[in-house]
């Protein structure tokens, strides 16, 4: 099939309506049809702030990059956008053209 990887970008701690907000895209994408998604925690990353962000026994949780993607049609990837919008959620993501599928 050929479609869209779309990837969302959010801090590990970042909350919306009270859930982690990776946990919560996760949810939306299941209740608007999304057939999967998966959060990829970072063991390192920077974002615009420039600051590094690493996986150390040292540093305070919650700061590490979470990289939400799905794999879904133009459509899936226009409906999910619009719905951060209407949410007034300001997110960093990537839109690629995918190929995707099952193997045999």
């Amino acid at each position: 099939m050929q479609g869209i990887c779309l990837k969302l970008f959010v801090s590990e701690s970042r909350l919306h309506n009270s859930m982690l907000l990776y946990e919560w895209l996760l949810e939306q994408a299941k209740i608007m049809g999304i057939l999967g998604g998966t959060a990829f925690r970072a063991i390192a990353g920077f974002g615009r702030s420039g600051r590094l962000h690493e996986d150390a026994f040292f540093e305070l949780a919650g700061e590490l990059p979470v990289e939400i993607e799905f794999m879904v049609s133009e459509e899936q990837s226009e409906r999910l956008l619009e719905l951060l919008k209407s949410e007034n959620l300001r997110l960093f993501y990537a839109k690629l053209p995918a190929e995707y599928g099952v193997s045999a």
